[in-house]
């Protein structure tokens, strides 16, 4: 297995390509040859450094149509078989909030966190944040985002939400295995006067569904949930920024980044690792190098 202090740039860019690719951590060691410890700190550094790119970024946006909604996933085990001790830790159900321009197909936000009206105004308060023009903005009829676009847009935004009715599964393994059907849609103005024909969150629920296909984290039934909360939003971030600027967009023939004016080129996961900080040498690796020059041992 390789340690952290020994893996070069390439083999980076390998556990960061298997991980873009929805593999989880124990198969990127498999793959790779990389220790597990190593992999999970890659992961965190990405994370981290993903995260401050996007914030630095992605930001001034024109956003004519804002789709915004939640996916579930949980971490350690889920909300109803989770001790109060394990919650004070993370464990529980975890909500991801995402913003997707419809037009560009940009992930302008993303959030990590809970489901309450509290997580919902940090999330629309960043979307805000980002957009300089009014947008037409839909969510689902979750109602924390009632107060929540209120307070992050006031009056400069034409919001509506749509109410997505599902019938009942007609058997147990249906309701375990495959969603409700749904059977029917109710379209609610709340704000400003947007357009019926662009009222919708198909663009933000299908990018809901690449993220559970390209996260393990988010695969359902299986054992390869996230075990730290911290993880879990580092591997969000790294992504987030994989899918904006990396991916190649089917239906644009280009990513997100480049629709959105953000980038001039698809980049490379060699330009993704390049977001890592330098490594620093710690304080007693220096003395021992001076102290070994001055000995003249080298």
């Amino acid at each position: 297995m390789v340690s952290m202090n020994k893996l070069d740039t390439s083999r980076q860019v390998q556990v960061v390509k298997c991980l873009c690719e929805g593999m989880s951590i124990r198969g990127t060691v498999r793959l790779t040859g990389v220790a597990k410890n190593t992999v999970a700190n890659l992961l965190r550094d990405m994370g981290c450094a993903c995260a401050a790119f996007h914030d630095y970024k992605v930001k001034n946006l024109r956003v004519r149509r804002l789709q915004c909604d939640e996916i579930w996933s949980f971490v350690g085990s889920k909300a109803k078989n989770t001790s109060a001790e394990k919650k004070a830790e993370g464990w529980g159900d975890v909500w991801t909030w995402t913003a997707i321009d419809a037009d560009t197909k940009l992930c302008v936000t993303f959030l990590v966190g809970g489901r309450d009206t509290g997580w919902a105004t940090d999330f629309m308060v960043d979307c805000a944040s980002r957009i300089v023009n009014r947008p037409q903005i839909t969510t689902d009829a979750h109602k924390p985002y009632l107060k929540a676009v209120e307070e992050a847009f006031g009056g400069d935004a034409d919001y509506a939400q749509l109410h997505k009715i599902y019938g009942a599964s007609s058997s147990e393994d249906q309701r375990r295995y495959s969603p409700a059907t749904c059977i029917g849609c109710d379209m609610k103005t709340v704000s400003g006067i947007p357009d019926p024909a662009h009222v919708s969150t198909s663009y933000v629920e299908r990018q809901n569904l690449t993220m559970r296909m390209s996260m393990r984290r988010f695969t359902r039934l299986t054992n390869g949930f996230s075990k730290k909360v911290e993880n879990h939003g580092h591997a969000v971030a790294l992504y987030f920024m994989f899918y904006n600027f990396c991916r190649v967009h089917q239906t644009l023939r280009v990513t997100p980044a480049m629709e959105a004016g953000l980038a001039d080129h698809v980049w490379t996961v060699e330009e993704l690792c390049a977001l890592l900080p330098e490594p620093t040498v710690a304080k007693s690796t220096k003395d021992r190098d001076l102290l070994r020059k001055a000995l003249g041992e080298d």
